[in-house]
């Protein structure tokens, strides 16, 4: 593919971001933040931002450093800001996660930790855009993919700047009444804008094109991936409405329900298109992490089931947080993981083996995993993420933790494949290179060339 290149820092993201989710659960498990605690309390905003910066922020942005010259066809604009923007996230993480601590009375309480840390995270997010929006800018024409990511930096800058006004009132620096007007009714808004008006317009217009790579389909623009894209900038247009809404003297939640079933509609449209992409696959074998992205993708679709179920219930408001847990892990976490074991191995192999192709043996890709033993824990993940949910609807907080506790053997256990993979620690003997060779190139850039 013209253009594309394996960016040299996307395994640091990679592995940062798995820390963080290992740290988020075990947090959990240990009975911190929620649902012990009430999810606007300190303890749980720690474990909430770990998880949604941490851990998602850090995958998509080093996801997209990878796949956005693949989506163009050209480099990636301004790649010597990968690494600033990584830092800037590292950092302004900390801080942020250290003034909620400091809310909390864990440890002492500095004004300018929460601001400082917005503005860190806010930079950070602004550099991760220039790039993605310059490379995409310049590519002609516009693939679909290409639109859907470009319509996802919107949603993300907008969260960022929401966020560094929560820090600013949180802090203490400012008591504007109208700024604490306007944050009242932002919450919610602030959390759609970058779990479903970022990452899931992200998720789904990067797996357009991977998953019809990996499945060898045809690369085509169904008329419900053009309605997709227009009912999700309708839901964005929405959600926004809702962080105003209070000023302007209407209801504060009519905007967000309103972006939130245009949502569910387009997400039933995604899975149409999906199933359209795998019935014409011609790759018949479906590899692993294809199985469970399209798990995934089916805990999306049951998060807005479950939302339906409510309403007609009576009893939307108890199933918030269940249906907000299995929307994180389930879907965005469970298709994370899930193409992380495929990205993986191919950037592996790619990295170690794509110089030397056709002048020695090498091995497939398959070969750098072992697929059989990862099902399993693919396996265990899913049924915790699903049993977690459905104990925090039936609010049965031990179970939960149980439920999380086997999530967390589940992850740790895809790291540790992770790392094998990096280490060609499953390669064949007749292809293995050096393990000295792979432990230095664990994490840290070792391939400035042209994928080929």
């Amino acid at each position: 593919m013209p253009g594309a290149t394996l960016s040299p820092w996307t395994m640091s993201y990679f592995a940062t971001a798995l820390v963080c989710l290992v740290a988020g659960l075990a947090l959990t498990i240990s009975g911190f933040g929620y649902p012990s605690s009430p999810i606007d309390d300190p303890a749980s905003l720690v474990i909430v931002h770990l998880i949604a910066i941490g851990w998602l922020g850090l995958l998509f942005a080093g996801s997209l450093l990878q796949f956005v010259p693949v989506i163009a066809s050209r480099q990636l604009q301004s790649p010597h800001l990968a690494l600033p923007a990584l830092l800037l996230t590292m950092i302004g993480l900390l801080l942020l996660l250290g003034g909620f601590l400091g809310l909390a009375d864990i440890v002492p309480f500095w004004t300018w930790m929460l601001p400082a840390g917005g503005l860190l995270l806010t930079l950070a997010f602004a550099g991760l855009c220039w790039m993605v929006a310059g490379t995409l800018v310049a590519a002609r024409p516009y693939s679909l993919p290409a639109k859907f990511v470009a319509l996802g930096c919107v949603p993300l800058i907008a969260t960022a700047l929401v966020g560094l006004l929560f820090a600013l009132s949180l802090s203490g620096l400012t008591d504007d009444p109208h700024l604490v007007g306007l944050l009242l009714s932002a919450g919610p808004a602030h959390a759609y804008l970058g779990l479903f008006g970022w990452m899931t317009i992200t998720a789904i217009g990067v797996s357009y094109r991977l998953l019809t790579m990996f499945l060898l389909s045809p690369e085509r623009t169904h008329g419900t991936s053009r309605t997709i894209g227009w009912l999700l900038a309708a839901a964005l247009v929405a959600a926004g409405c809702g962080i105003f809404s209070d000023g302007a003297g209407l209801p504060a939640d009519w905007p967000l329900h309103l972006a939130i079933a245009l949502s569910g509609l387009a997400a039933l449209l995604y899975a149409i298109d999906i199933h359209s992409i795998f019935r014409e696959r011609k790759r018949k074998s479906v590899e692993l992490n294809v199985m469970a992205s399209l798990v995934a993708i089916g805990m999306l679709l049951s998060c807005f089931v479950l939302l339906a179920a409510s309403i007609l219930i009576g009893n939307p408001a108890g199933m918030v947080m269940p249906v907000a847990y299995l929307f994180i892990f389930g879907w965005l976490t469970g298709l994370g993981l899930g193409q992380l074991y495929k990205i993986v191995a191919f950037m592996t192999w790619l990295q170690f083996y794509g110089p030397v192709l056709g002048r020695t043996a090498v091995p497939r890709v398959q070969d750098l995993v072992n697929e059989r033993r990862a099902s399993l824990w693919f396996g265990l993940y899913f049924t915790a993420t699903a049993t977690a949910t459905a104990v925090l609807i039936l609010d049965m907080p031990d179970m939960f933790r149980a439920a999380t506790f086997a999530q967390l053997t589940a992850v740790c256990a895809l790291a540790f494949e992770f790392i094998q993979a990096r280490r060609l620690a499953m390669v064949p003997a007749a292809t293995r290179l050096p393990s000295a060779v792979a432990a230095r190139r664990l994490i840290l850039p070792s391939f400035n060339g042209r994928s080929r």
